[in-house]
């Protein structure tokens, strides 16, 4: 896993000097689809790259890939560029949840069937969303809470506010938590987002709350693995760490060796393989004019397909090796 993330890393850098990564370009006839990811920066995004270009091969169907680096106007212009490419759908998985809805009109005036990925847009009549269940994700955090936080101050940090993804999850962590919350027995100490979901602005707003608290810290949500280490790094400063339980989500190496080390509680495994292969199937069905094979509808009505998380632990974690997501060696 290690030699591989090198890989991409390469292949991000090269990436973001040629704008995409093309995996045909030959002139077969092929259908194109076209793909524009958020970031590289987070492990679990460049799993998804990898799912996708994995996908694409067994498909065979040509892929456009252009990664935004967090950036939605570089995003707007990547997608308006995959159109005059030709591609015949797209898959996005937006940066800015309010942008992406001029995203997908911008596509649907050109015929171009649009599928968001993981991330979803209000409003933005996409074809279909696929996602995980954010609102169980948030559950799974907020359980953890519960079973081992009886009572005391607790941190709530949520990710970037342009991401959809924050408010289903902060709804699901809040369903568990709210009895104790109404009694008394918790109390939020600190409510923010985490600007672009940075591990360093997770680290400083604990940082404050530790000082304004005087490290009376009972619990820390952390909405991902990235500001689960930013957060662990504040706790580990004031002798904490390992004493005040920490959630995460994405199953990174960092986080696995973070649970096994009991810095960390738990974390969220979903199949990022699977997702980008389904976004894919989709995406060539609907070109086909089939049934997209959504399952459900999200708030919008937007036709839906959702997978389910698994909550990790250093009880179950060796599920990651027995999925091929890491081996032995990564956690050396």
């Amino acid at each position: 896993m290690k030699k591989t993330i090198r890989i991409f890393a390469l292949l991000l850098i090269l990436g973001l000097i040629a704008g995409s990564f093309t995996a045909c370009k030959d002139d077969s006839g092929k259908i194109k689809i076209g793909i524009s990811l958020p970031t590289q920066r987070e492990e679990r995004w460049t799993i998804d790259y990898r799912g996708f270009i994995q996908a694409a091969e067994a498909l065979d169907v040509e892929v456009i890939i252009q990664i935004a680096d967090n950036d939605a106007a570089l995003q707007l212009r990547q997608v308006e560029n995959m159109i005059t490419m030709g591609v015949q759908a797209l898959i996005i998985a937006p940066h800015d949840a309010g942008a992406a809805r001029q995203l997908i009109q911008i596509a649907h005036a050109e015929n171009i069937p649009v599928i968001v990925y993981d991330r979803p847009v209000s409003g933005g009549n996409a074809d279909l969303y696929i996602c995980v269940n954010q609102f169980e994700i948030g559950r799974a955090m907020g359980q953890y809470i519960w079973d081992n936080v009886p009572s005391g101050n607790l941190v709530f940090l949520k990710g970037d506010a342009q991401d959809n993804t924050v408010y289903p999850l902060a709804e699901g962590a809040k369903y568990v938590l709210q009895p104790r919350l109404d009694s008394g027995e918790y109390n939020i100490v600190m409510e923010q987002f985490v600007v672009g979901w940075e591990p360093a602005r997770a680290m400083r707003l604990v940082e404050q709350a530790l000082t304004v608290n005087r490290n009376n810290i009972q619990g820390v949500i952390a909405p991902n693995d990235g500001t689960a280490g930013g957060i662990i790094q504040a706790l580990a400063a004031e002798g904490l760490a390992g004493i005040v339980p920490v959630t995460g989500q994405d199953a990174e190496i960092g986080a696995i060796q973070r649970i096994l080390a009991g810095t960390q509680g738990m974390t969220i495994l979903y199949d990022n393989f699977a997702m980008a292969e389904a976004a894919l199937q989709a995406a060539v069905r609907i070109i086909n004019g089939e049934d997209s094979g959504a399952t459900s509808e999200d708030e919008d009505g937007t036709p839906m397909l959702d997978f389910q998380p698994v909550k990790i632990t250093k009880d179950n974690w060796q599920l990651l090796i027995e999925r091929g997501l890491i081996t032995e060696d990564d956690l050396k």
